[in-house]
C-alpha cells in the first residue's frame, strides 16, 4: 500500500477549501456563470489549465443533471488572467446514465472585447453508480515515501517555474525525476510526484482536473525551460478517489515540431487509478 503524508493541523473539507471558493461560479442566469479567476493558481502569471479546467467542469456540474465528470476534453484558445470570467454553459444531451454539455469561458481584452479562453465538452455521470468490477494490467507508479521526496520548500532558492499555485499544493518529487531543478535533466520524459492540496482537503472528482496539470512539465527533465503552454488536455475520470495524498505519474514520449504530449495518471491511497489524461503542450525549442 501507499505511504500517506502528513496532515496538516486543521484540514480543510470538500466544499470548504480555498480549492472550492477558488473555482466557485455564481449562477447569473440559466447556464451562464460569473467567477474571479484567482491569482493564487497561476504558473509564470498564467493561470494554470487544470484549475481552469475544475472552474468549467464545476460549471457544468450545476448545468447538467448528472453529478461527476467522466471525460472533459479542453482546448485552450487564449491565455486566461487572473480577474473577472464568464463562464456560458449548454446541454448537448441527457440520458439516463450519461449527460452531455459544452462549455466556454470567456474574458475582456484590454480594448473591451470579449475574448474566448477555453472551449470543452464533457459527458458527466455518477460515479457512485459504477460497478465495482476491475480488470486492468495497470501499476501505480513506484515513488519513494513522502519524505523521501522534494518539494519547491526543500529549495535552497525558489525553483525555476515555481509560481503561486506551489503554495496552495503538497507537491512532493520523486528524486529521479528532480535533475531539472539541480542543473542535470535526465533526459526522459518523466515526472511524478505525491500530490494534494496544501489545506489538507481530499481529492474528488473536480480536484483531479487539477491533478493531472499541476506537476512541473516534463520538458524539463528533456532540457527545456520556460512555460509549456496547453494546447489541448482530456481528462478521464474512472472513479471517486479514497482520502490520503494521490500519486501522479507523467510521461512524454514525442517531443517534434514544437509540441509534446503528456499522458498522466494518478493513483489514490487505496492503490486505484483514479484519472487518466493526455495533453498536447507546445513548448520552447530555442537556445538560451
Amino acid at each position: 500500500m501507499s505511504q500517506a503524508a502528513s496532515a496538516p493541523a486543521a484540514r480543510a473539507t470538500v466544499g470548504d477549501s480555498e480549492f472550492d471558493r477558488d473555482t466557485a461560479v455564481a449562477r447569473r442566469a440559466p447556464g451562464v456563470y460569473d467567477i474571479d479567476l484567482s491569482a493564487g493558481w497561476t504558473i509564470l502569471n498564467a493561470v494554470n489549465g487544470g484549475y481552469l479546467l475544475a472552474v468549467l467542469g464545476r460549471a457544468l456540474a450545476d448545468a447538467l443533471p448528472h453529478p461527476d465528470p467522466f471525460t472533459i476534453s479542453a482546448h485552450y484558445l487564449t491565455a486566461s488572467r487572473p480577474g473577472p470570467a464568464v463562464v456560458r454553459t449548454d446541454v448537448v444531451r441527457t440520458g439516463r446514465t450519461l449527460s452531455t454539455g459544452q462549455a466556454s469561458l470567456f474574458q475582456y481584452d484590454d480594448d473591451g472585447r470579449e475574448v474566448e479562453r477555453i472551449r470543452v465538452l464533457a459527458s458527466y455521470g455518477d460515479l457512485a453508480a459504477l460497478p465495482d468490477d476491475v480488470r486492468t494490467t495497470a501499476e501505480p507508479p513506484a515513488i519513494p515515501p513522502v519524505e523521501q521526496c522534494f518539494g519547491p520548500e526543500d529549495g535552497p532558492a525558489p525553483v525555476e517555474g515555481g509560481s503561486a499555485i506551489a503554495d496552495r499544493l503538497m507537491l512532493k518529487l520523486d528524486p529521479a525525476t528532480l535533475g531539472w531543478a539541480l542543473g542535470a535533466p535526465s533526459g526522459k520524459g518523466e515526472m511524478r510526484a505525491w500530490f494534494g492540496l496544501a489545506d489538507g482537503r481530499d481529492a474528488d472528482p473536480l480536484s483531479l482536473l487539477l491533478a493531472v496539470d499541476a506537476l512541473p512539465p516534463t520538458a524539463f527533465e528533456l532540457g527545456l525551460k520556460g512555460w509549456v503552454p496547453t494546447v489541448e488536455l482530456t481528462v478521464h475520470v474512472r472513479c471517486r478517489p479514497a482520502p490520503g495524498p494521490l500519486r501522479v505519474s507523467i510521461t512524454t514520449r514525442n517531443l517534434a515540431g514544437g509540441f509534446l504530449e503528456e499522458d498522466a495518471e494518478v493513483w489514490d491511497s487505496a492503490d486505484r487509478l483514479v484519472a487518466q489524461s493526455r495533453q498536447l503542450a507546445r513548448v520552447r525549442l530555442g537556445r538560451d
